[in-house]
């Protein structure tokens, strides 16, 4: 394994294990609120939102961000 991976938090995760895991966490209501994206507001889903998230860097990035404050508390 490189260098740069051994201490990437994201290294091995999938967009959709980040995401449940911050569903699982906040629930969409606090992550609408935390994120202001209409995925997460309007008739909120995975499905949904992985196929926002997929398309729109700017969004996955926030999302991403969002992750790694929750796994340092």
């Amino acid at each position: 394994m490189s260098e740069a991976q051994q201490n990437n938090p994201l290294h091995g995760k999938t967009l959709e294990m980040i995401l449940n895991h911050l569903v699982a966490f906040y629930g969409w209501k606090k992550m609408g609120e935390s994120i202001s994206i209409k995925c997460f507001t309007d008739n909120p889903s995975v499905k949904s939102s992985l196929k926002f998230l997929r398309k729109t860097p700017w969004a996955r990035k926030k999302v991403e961000s969002l992750y790694l404050e929750t796994i340092k508390q």
